[in-house]
């Protein structure tokens, strides 16, 4: 009876184990593509691709404003920033990519205005931060901001952008790898070139698939930017970097996965000694981003608004920031603060915002300028 018992009691057991197995592979059998990345409503077309960009964009700039303020800038000063950024990013990633990839533009049967079409796909990270940097510079230098201290802050923020803009080429069917076995192994749609955006669709009426299964690239790349993300905000919150650090910690991890995934990718690209171009500008830029880590030094920067007739702001260290938060004084002032002040401040019912909540420093003088007008508008 023992044994009998014994056996019987086996049975759901193995038939559990057999179900959960057979579910198991059924679910990690592959991972799908949509067949559709352009909805059009109206007249009006609507991209995957665009909408993942647009998602990005929006994720980086919420995570660089937040880290902005906590070092003094106003709210939403990356807005401000990235009027200039963004459009010279997009710029520059598509010059970058139309340099390298030529031929599909200017090569036999290929058409040079699509170098235009943007929403087609086809971003270059490398001239996206290129230009994108010089329009930050741009705009820092109108609002009078340190351009280190807004590469810091976006350190974070950028890579999560790039993680959700590489959705888009999930939805373009692009950017795979080659033929796997694996369980995440991707499907691969074969896209209709006379209807863009839609896979074509054989006599059965369903998408027509690629034959096999292929490495996601793009999901490693998402997954690695994600990592890249957390490295360095753990990073920069234990180590406090300054200057750019920060920043050239967030491109050295990130061209280091770059660099092994492009080995992985076989779409076409230009090679140098049989190494995608790409491998090349990863290491390079590794390599830069390593030097500068290593040579740059210094504390963190915050901002505080200038002194009255001053324009832009005035690079403090967290110390100085923290005092002036606290009492209103100075770094340069010929007095030290007014203990009474400081207990002051300590009582007041802001003390128990949380840090998202407070005002930064910048966001008092704003205040501050829009009273100002205001009463002048009064007495006009």
């Amino acid at each position: 009876m023992y044994f009998g018992a014994r056996t019987v009691a086996c049975v759901p057991v193995n038939l559990a184990a057999e179900l959960t197995q057979s579910l198991s592979s059924q679910v990690l059998a592959s991972i799908p593509s949509p067949s559709v990345a352009v909805w059009k409503v109206g007249p009006i077309p609507i991209r995957a691709y665009a909408l993942c960009i647009i998602l990005g964009i929006i994720a980086a700039a919420v995570i660089s404003d937040y880290r902005m303020r906590r070092r003094g800038a106003p709210r939403w000063a990356i807005l401000d920033i990235a009027v200039y950024a963004v459009p010279f990013g997009i710029i520059g990633g598509r010059i970058y990519h139309v340099i390298t990839s030529p031929e599909a533009y200017f090569g036999e049967g290929g058409e040079p205005i699509k170098a235009l079409y943007i929403w087609e796909g086809g971003l270059g990270i490398w001239g996206a931060i290129a230009l994108g940097a010089l329009g930050a510079w741009l705009a820092c230098k109108q609002m009078g901001l340190p351009l280190p201290l807004v590469a810091d802050a976006m350190a974070v923020g950028l890579p999560v952008g790039q993680a959700i803009g590489r959705l888009g080429n999930w939805f373009n069917n692009e950017l795979y790898g080659g033929p796997t076995s694996a369980p995440w192994g991707l499907e691969v749609h074969k896209m209709d070139p006379n209807n863009q955006g839609h896979a074509l669709v054989g006599p059965d009426g369903k998408p027509v698939l690629l034959e096999g299964l292929y490495q996601p690239t793009f999901l490693y790349e998402l997954i690695w930017n994600l990592l890249v993300a957390v490295f360095v905000y753990l990073a920069d919150r234990r180590f406090k970097f300054g200057r750019g650090r920060a920043f050239a910690l967030y491109v050295m991890a990130y061209t280091a996965g770059r660099g092994v995934i492009e080995t992985i990718r076989t779409d076409e690209a230009n090679h140098f000694f049989g190494v995608r171009l790409n491998v090349w500008t990863s290491a390079v830029v590794f390599l830069a981003a390593l030097v500068f880590f290593l040579l740059r030094k210094g504390p963190q920067e915050f901002v505080i608004p200038a002194a009255e007739g001053g324009k832009g702001f005035q690079v403090v260290t967290e110390a100085e920031y923290d005092e002036f938060v606290a009492s209103g004084a100075r770094p340069d002032a010929d007095s030290p603060a007014d203990p009474s002040n400081a207990a002051e401040a300590d009582e007041s019912p802001d003390d128990t915002k949380s840090p998202d909540d407070a005002e930064s420093p910048g966001d008092v003088e704003q205040a501050k300028e829009q009273d100002a007008k205001q009463e002048e508008e009064q007495k006009g």
